[in-house]
C-alpha cells in the first residue's frame, strides 16, 4: 500500500515561485509512476507532469511546460514540483498520485492519491 502526503503549497503573489514535495510511504516501491494533478474550484481535476520513478523520465501538460518542472529523490522517497512564474489561473488544490502502470495522465490510472496541498496565486 502506497500512503501520498503533499506539502508546500500556500499563498504567492503571480510571477512567484513554489515547490510542492510529496513524501512516499511504501513496503515495496519498483516500476511506479508518479503524477502530480491540480483541481481548481468547481473544475475537473487535471494531469500536469508524471515522471518515472527509477528512469526519471519525465513527461508534461502543455499547460505548465517550461514552467513547471517534476523531479524525485530516491533516497529521500520524495517527489517534487517546482512551479515557476506561477498565474493566477495555477491557482488550485495540487495532488500527487502513483501507479504502477506507464505512460498514463488520466486519474482513473492513478491507484494512490494524497490529500492535497493549496496553492493560490494572486494577481
Amino acid at each position: 500500500q502506497v500512503q501520498l502526503v503533499e506539502s508546500g503549497g500556500g499563498l504567492v503573489q503571480a510571477g512567484g515561485s513554489l515547490r510542492l514535495s510529496c513524501a512516499i510511504s511504501a513496503r515495496t516501491f519498483s516500476g511506479y509512476t508518479m503524477g502530480w494533478f491540480r483541481q481548481a474550484a468547481g473544475k475537473e481535476r487535471e494531469f500536469i507532469a508524471r515522471i518515472r520513478w527509477y528512469s526519471g523520465s519525465s513527461y508534461y501538460a502543455d499547460s505548465v511546460k517550461g514552467r513547471f518542472a517534476i523531479s524525485r529523490e530516491i533516497p529521500k522517497s520524495t517527489v517534487y514540483l517546482q512551479m515557476s512564474n506561477l498565474k493566477p489561473e495555477d491557482t488550485a488544490v495540487y495532488y500527487c498520485a502513483a501507479t504502477q502502470r506507464m505512460g498514463v495522465w488520466k486519474t482513473e490510472d492513478y491507484d494512490a492519491w494524497g490529500q492535497g496541498t493549496q496553492v493560490t496565486v494572486s494577481s
